[in-house]
């Protein structure tokens, strides 16, 4: 089953492939997502259970572009998670950062409460203009996340496969996967967990920051 790659697509067109790929497991659904795709990207965090879709997009793609929006404010267990996991699976990495370090920030402005308008224009500069050049400089027309139903309220409107605003093939392989399946997916490939994650933009487990919205 393919699905035609343009911005006039039929929302019954996505509807289908969805219906289609939810009875298939992540490896059936990347192999099927890069038929789609010419310039495929995968995104991750090195958050927790980042390794499950590391592992399962390189398994099938050991050459696709990895891109890591690197806020600088990651852990020193963070840092030392990505460092093994890229060395591990010799991940093809494209690392963005922003424009300011941490360390001015940290002696200038800090990071600021949420839900103020600096701690937007925060998010805007550490990690969204970070991805905005990404997308940019790799143009892709599928990107492989690790978006999950029981992540957010706005992430369970949403489903294996969506849109973006910039038309961009979103696709999440482990989206009906829930915290245990994830652990078990984990335990069955002898993957790491990386549970020391913060994200200064989110902050709150179940907050958005933008990325995906």
């Amino acid at each position: 089953m393919e699905i035609v790659m343009n911005d006039s697509i039929l929302q019954k067109e996505l509807d289908k492939a969805n219906a289609y790929l939810r009875a298939k497991d992540p490896a059936e659904i990347i192999q099927w997502a890069l038929g789609q795709a010419e310039r495929p990207i995968l995104t991750t965090n090195f958050g927790p259970y980042s390794a499950s879709l590391v592992h399962a997009v390189n398994t099938v793609a050991k050459d696709i572009k990895v891109i890591w929006c690197d806020t600088g404010y990651n852990t020193p267990h963070t840092y030392r998670f990505a460092n093994d996991l890229i060395k591990r699976f010799g991940l093809n990495m494209h690392i963005y950062s922003p424009k300011l370090t941490a360390g001015f920030r940290d002696i200038t402005t800090g990071i600021p409460q949420i839900n103020t308008v600096e701690h937007k224009q925060f998010t805007e500069e550490v990690k969204l203009e970070p991805f905005r050049r990404a997308l940019k400089e790799h143009n892709p027309d599928v990107w492989f996340t690790n978006l999950r139903k029981d992540q957010s309220d706005f992430r369970s409107s949403l489903d294996i496969l969506h849109f973006d605003k910039n038309g961009i093939l979103k696709v999440s392989p482990f989206f009906y996967h829930s915290e245990f399946e994830m652990e078990l997916y984990l335990q069955e490939f002898a993957l790491p967990n990386e549970k020391k994650y913060y994200d200064p933009t989110k902050v709150l487990a179940k907050r958005e920051c933008g990325l995906h919205l």
